[in-house]
């Protein structure tokens, strides 16, 4: 039997026509914990007292000033931090694109592990170095460059700093498989005809690679409008962000109603930005997927982008031709080396203090001990944070991956025209900021009695760790070989046999690194801990967040050296899996 018949037989015709419905279960879970949520958080907005329809609460965002200006300001800091993380992260992809397989993927842990590593350690390193006391300012005093301390922290400056940190490595991760799939013999055609380095880049290679920038801003803007970790300690009273009001509104104002509005103005922001960027590529590009949108635009517009590359090329030319032959080949992997170093060595800032002898931060240490991580160890808080983080990443971890990866055998194996609304349905969780949708399961859960309980925290976790799930299993079928299926079932396999005995085993690296990186999700995860744990059942992200936010101690950074190293080993671990 030949595999067109196969293909053809009855039973493979049932198997694929009803394929979609084993996404059945992630689109249920979303609907109720995803969807109803944020729909009702939204409708808060236009409920009054009485539970009336009523607009005055948005009467009240238009007509005060406050709320339009930290909107500005909310949308500046995201643009900025989108910005700058395209504008330095897109050398760093480029470059990665441009090694060979097995060595890029070994220097994609240089950006793996600043990525997952959680924004509080990474927020605290920045705190040590930018401080008045900080590493910097020590440095730059003692070489007798500045007379008095820089303001470099509690003002604009900090926070991109820290945001552009926090988010480069997702910039480059989402740029760096446009990149890879480039065809390079049209870089060389180019070549052949006359075209110089300069050109064949800003004339070929960068237009080709515009989705990827597109969906790296896409999801570093969206990302950073509903952010509030760094804005709330390397910011100030002028950084403050709607992310951040609207946890007042509800934690210290209880005003759901304002708290819904708010929500509203995120989402729709998120919306808009995603609509622009799927009518330009396609939302499919997310994933690194092809795009079936038809990407159009008017004369005018394509010949104005190409008079500005023009001008690039001609101008990098002028620049590089300034160089010699080998120094202009070190440019490169000198910018690389230093943006790398941007992005690990505030993170390793801190484990030289995490072992130090005073009871203050300082750097350098002026003796070192160990007695802050007996203090972590021996701390029944500190161990019962860290072990509810352990048990809920690890359920998390087994939920996302099951019900993303169905989901994600549903999108490969079904042809029905309702796939891309499953698609992007399952991607809306990592484009819906993570507070609106904290916010909404608070409320939700206050109803239920999930609050401060362990099953709220493993439901929330879950509902951010499924496009994660989804999208690296689906990357993984994107090449398997459906006719071994075939063959199995042509065989007398049904079709929980197929599944356990020929799929899985064979996509298994997938699954793993799938269900290692919704763990680390998980582990990281501070938003909905904020409000679903209720102050009882604290995992260590809010535990770290709580000591933060009442004084900084040694006893922080040995906490962060322990969530680095469990984050490192846990990528090392997938990294090996994968291969």
């Amino acid at each position: 039997m030949t595999a067109a018949s196969l293909s053809a037989s009855p039973r493979n015709l049932r198997l694929r026509a009803n394929a979609l419905w084993l996404a059945a279960p992630a689109i249920a879970f979303l609907i109720v914990f995803f969807l109803i949520p944020v729909g009702r958080l939204l409708f808060l907005s236009i409920q009054g007292d009485t539970g009336n329809l009523t607009a005055e609460h948005y009467s009240r965002l238009l007509h005060t000033e406050v709320y339009w200006r930290i909107l500005i300001i909310t949308f500046r800091i995201a643009g900025l931090t989108a910005f700058f993380s395209l504008l330095l992260g897109y050398p760093l992809a480029y470059w990665l694109s441009q090694l060979r397989e097995n060595r890029r993927n070994q220097m994609l842990l240089l950006v793996l592990v600043p990525f997952w590593t959680s924004y509080l350690v990474k927020a605290f390193a920045w705190m040590l170095l930018l401080g008045n006391q900080g590493v910097l300012n020590r440095l730059l005093g003692g070489a007798g460059i500045i007379d008095g301390p820089l303001p470099l922290m509690y003002n604009e400056f900090g926070v991109i700093v820290g945001m552009v940190h926090a988010m480069m490595p997702l910039a480059v991760l989402t740029m760096m498989p446009v990149m890879s799939g480039i065809d390079t013999r049209l870089s060389q055609a180019a070549g052949t005809l006359g075209a110089n380095g300069a050109h064949r880049f800003w004339m070929v290679y960068f237009p080709l690679s515009i989705p990827g920038m597109a969906a790296g801003g896409l999801l570093t803007f969206i990302t950073s409008l509903g952010f509030f970790i760094v804005p709330a300690f390397l910011g100030g009273r002028q950084q403050t962000m709607l992310a951040q009001l609207i946890i007042i509104q509800v934690q210290e104002l209880v005003n759901w109603a304002f708290a819904g509005v708010l929500a509203t103005m995120l989402l729709v922001s998120a919306l808009i930005a995603c609509w622009i960027y799927n009518h330009l590529f396609g939302l499919a590009s997310l994933s690194a997927g092809n795009s079936t949108t038809d990407k159009t635009s008017s004369a005018w517009t394509r010949r104005f982008g190409f008079a500005l590359l023009e001008k690039l090329a001609w101008a990098t030319s002028a620049v590089t031709n300034r160089f010699a032959g080998k120094s202009r080949g070190r440019l490169l992997p000198a910018y690389v080396a230093l943006i790398v170093f941007f992005l690990v060595v505030p993170t390793l800032m801190v484990i030289p203090i995490a072992f130090t002898s005073s009871d203050f931060l300082e750097f350098p240490p002026p003796g070192y001990s160990t007695r802050w991580f007996s203090l972590y160890f021996n701390s029944p808080i500190w161990i019962s944070a860290t072990v509810r983080s352990f048990g809920v990443a690890f359920a998390t971890a087994i939920a996302a991956t099951v019900i993303g990866g169905f989901a994600a055998l549903a999108i490969a194996r079904s042809r029905s025209r309702f796939g891309g609304v499953v698609f992007a349905f399952m991607l809306a969780p990592m484009i819906v900021p993570r507070i609106v949708i904290a916010v909404g399961l608070f409320y939700l859960f206050a109803q239920m009695g999930l609050v401060a309980t362990n099953l709220g925290l493993v439901i929330g976790h879950t509902v951010l760790s499924i496009p994660f799930t989804f999208v690296a299993i689906a990357a993984v079928l994107k090449g398997y070989d459906w006719r071994l299926d075939q063959a199995a079932a042509s065989l007398g396999a049904g079709r929980f046999q197929v599944l356990r005995l020929i799929t899985v085993p064979l996509i298994r690296g997938g699954v793993i690194s799938a269900f290692l990186f919704a763990f680390v999700t998980s582990f990281d995860e501070l938003t909905i801990a904020i409000f679903v744990s209720g102050g009882l059942k604290s995992t260590l992200p809010k535990q770290m967040w709580d000591d933060m936010i009442l004084q900084l101690n040694p006893t922080l950074a040995a906490v962060s050296v322990v969530v680095l190293v469990i984050v490192t080993a846990i990528l090392l671990v997938a990294d090996r899996l994968r291969r």
